[in-house]
């Protein structure tokens, strides 16, 4: 393993990487269809490496400068295009929700910078299934430059049932439509879309020239490369190979002239809830896709500054919260933890009253609104805008009260295959108890607490009662079942899961009023450690089960509810035990989920370093931020892998999961620091709500924003 690892500092020496180099980096990451990423290890390459979705399949999206008459590959040019230079890497770097690559390409030099903004409090903003490649050029005063830039149907996933392309434009706006000729509604090919429409469009800047080019992928870039404009010409059919393509000749440039790009996924039937299509927020708005790129491409100043500032606010208050590692690492996670998720009205009736949020479990299989999905990552909602708790839980609270789910205890998810949100009437879930019974009253109260209402809860208190009853009932001689670990197996009377079940009686007795379900919480809690039924004789640790397994051992993630909302249904002397105890099972890279398992879970992870001292919690941060960093992964920021060799698998290697939107939990520290909302932003109006973001502003208009310190 040294030697690897010395062979790739040696690779990577020659570019800057800020602030690190990750395993993967986010290029347009907005929703489970547009998620799209690079390797970190293909970035010295960067010229010549294709992008990729999140699975890892390649997708064609490549950029061509020219300076003077000689052209420079900076992305993805994988063909042999005569007299094609590649430029060379000289700096990469990611904040929360841009990456942005620096080339130098003979005197000029050229950034690629995509911005996938997150802006959660803009129900449009956020919801435009699109996403930004900025260009710009500088270092080539008086200089002759052209940008060139292409992709093709890889990014539809089903290139093999035929290929449709349109152009149109709307007012300056030009933008390709990629579609397949047989698209299938709601279906998926290896977690690609088979329906809807791939976008790319571009626009003039106020110095450029457009010209576009449908049409072979080398003749095409040929063209550009020979005149450094295109021939605004198209085949009559798709073709294997084919690409389309923009052009934008700036003349001779002055120094940072800029030219922007929108690659999207445009799915107007977006999500079949309980066999209704549901479309995105964002239609409400801009019922046809020309006037939402337009928009989209409008809205570029306002959006680049949100994003600025938030991205500022983000780094600033994560490493006053627990360093610079602990930054690097929430950073990486923030587009992640929203790129699974679609909000969405009703198709027909565009009616805005109530948007519902569907998230894809992504990487493990596929299900919609898993609760142990939302679970853990719901502490970047709490922080940033805690209302999509509610539009996440929503549609399954909707689903639970039709009566389809006749289980006693809560459901698992909302269907097993994105985007069929159509229920479980036939009681086949994976079930987990315990498990999603202590989660949906945790999450319904983290609600309540952030945003202080309790009407949307009220509805469905009939629903909730009846799983903290089943909470009351069956979790101290707790039956053989999975907990949202899944991959470490099923156990009767986990420790965990008793702990999940006191916070979760405790959250739904002060969501209610109902003190009774409170006290059994408390009396639950006294059980596990005072009454030491969930820890070793010496109470050294928490066990992962009880009554007679004292060597065993879990992480006490489920303890983050009780400290974040401040229950003390354990006491100080617990969580200092498992200060004391959690490093002595430290791995080469953290602490395993548990005693028998060799892998960890970065999200439960940070749950747990948020309720332990501050040196144990920095060696959590630090222990993950050397995953991150130790050039072994190339996947988007995957939440489980091996943190220790005992088992004889190597340290630090990524497994199964990537791409999942679990890591909003790596922002577990600062929403125990911050507070719901604590990273609110607000326009100069004050306002702190922006259902309808502003309608035809100008690419020169600018949107004052302010985050909340």
């Amino acid at each position: 393993m040294l030697a690897g690892i010395l062979l790739h500092v040696l690779l990577v020496t020659a570019i800057q990487y800020e602030p690190v180099l990750p395993p993967s980096y986010p290029l347009a990451v907005r929703n489970p269809y547009l998620s799209t990423w690079i390797p970190g290890n293909l970035v010295a390459n960067l010229p010549s490496s294709s992008p990729q979705f999140w699975t890892g399949t390649d997708l064609t999206w490549s950029v061509i400068g020219r300076v003077n008459g000689t052209a420079y590959s900076l992305l993805g040019v994988t063909d042999s295009v005569a007299n094609v230079q590649a430029a060379e890497v000289l700096s990469a770097q990611y904040t929360s929700t841009h990456t942005t690559f620096t080339l130098q390409a003979g005197s000029a030099t050229f950034i690629l910078d995509f911005l996938s903004p997150v802006a959660p409090w803009d129900y449009v903003r956020q919801s435009l299934p699109f996403s930004y490649l900025t260009v710009t050029v500088s270092g080539a005063a008086s200089q002759a430059v052209q940008i060139y830039s292409d992709i093709d149907d890889s990014w539809t996933g089903g290139q093999s049932s035929g290929t449709v392309v349109n152009l149109t434009k709307t007012g300056t706006t030009s933008l390709y439509l990629i579609s397949l000729v047989n698209p299938l509604l709601y279906s998926e090919s290896d977690d690609q879309a088979l329906w809807g429409d791939v976008i790319y469009a571009s626009r003039p800047s106020s110095t450029s020239v457009l010209s576009t080019q449908f049409g072979n992928a080398t003749t095409v870039r040929s063209q550009f490369v020979a005149d450094g404009s295109l021939t605004n010409s198209s085949d009559t059919e798709w073709s294997t190979g084919d690409v389309v393509a923009f052009a934008h000749d700036l003349g001779n440039v002055a120094d940072n002239q800029s030219v922007t790009f929108a690659v999207g996924y445009v799915r107007e039937a977006a999500i079949n809830y309980l066999g209704e299509a549901y479309t995105g927020y964002y239609r409400s708005q801009y019922q046809d896709t020309p006037s939402a790129v337009a928009h989209f491409l409008d809205d570029y100043a306002a959006a680049a500054a949100e994003a600025e500032a938030l991205d500022a606010a983000i780094s600033s208050k994560a490493t006053a919260v627990a360093g610079s590692n602990y930054s690097d690492i929430v950073e990486l996670s923030v587009r992640q933890a929203y790129g699974a998720i679609d909000l969405t009205i009703p198709n027909d009736s565009l009616d805005t009253s109530n948007p519902l949020a569907f998230i894809k479990e992504i990487s493990s299989d596929g299900n919609v609104n898993t609760i142990d999905i939302i679970t853990p990552a719901f502490p970047i909602y709490y922080l940033l805008d805690p209302d999509w708790i509610k539009f996440l839980l929503d549609p399954v609270l909707k689903y639970l009260a039709t009566g389809g789910w006749q289980q006693p205890y809560m459901i698992h998810d909302l269907g097993s295959n994105y985007p069929n949100a159509t229920g479980h009437n036939d009681q086949q879930d994976e079930p987990m108890p315990i498990e999603e019974s202590g989660n949906i009253l945790i999450l319904v109260y983290a609600y309540k607490v952030a945003t202080g209402d309790s009407t949307w809860a009220t509805e469905y208190t009939s629903i909730l009662q009846k799983y903290a009853d089943y909470l009351v009932n069956n979790t101290i001689n707790m039956a053989n079942q999975l907990s949202a670990n899944d991959a470490a197996g099923p156990l009767p009377n986990q420790t965990g899961l008793a702990a999940k079940s006191a916070v979760g009686l405790k959250a739904f007795g002060e969501l209610t009023g109902l003190t009774n379900y409170s006290d059994v919480g408390a009396s639950f809690a006294n059980l596990l450690y005072d009454g030491g039924l969930g820890t070793d004789p010496n109470k050294t640790h928490f066990t992962l089960e009880y009554p007679t397994y004292p060597t065993t051992w879990k992480i006490p993630y489920n303890h983050y509810p009780d400290v974040l909302f401040k229950f003390g249904l354990f006491p100080e002397a617990s969580y200092n035990m498992s200060s004391a105890f959690l490093p002595t099972v430290r791995g080469q890279y953290g602490v395993p989920l548990q005693n028998n398992m060799d892998w960890a879970k970065s999200d439960w992870n940070i749950w747990t370093a948020a309720t332990l001292d501050t040196r144990t919690r920095d060696e959590f941060v630090d222990d993950l931020w050397a995953f991150v960093t130790n050039g072994l992964n190339t996947w988007p920021f995957s939440d489980r892998y091996i943190a220790s060799s005992e088992f004889g698998n190597e340290a630090g290697v990524e497994v199964l999961c990537k791409a999942r939107p679990t890591v909003g939990g790596h922002l577990a520290l600062l929403a125990l620091s911050e507070g719901p909302r604590g990273l609110a932003v607000s326009s100069s109006s004050g306002s702190t709500k922006r259902r309808i973001s502003s309608v035809g502003m100008s690419a020169d208009s600018e949107e004052v924003i302010r985050i909340s310190t």
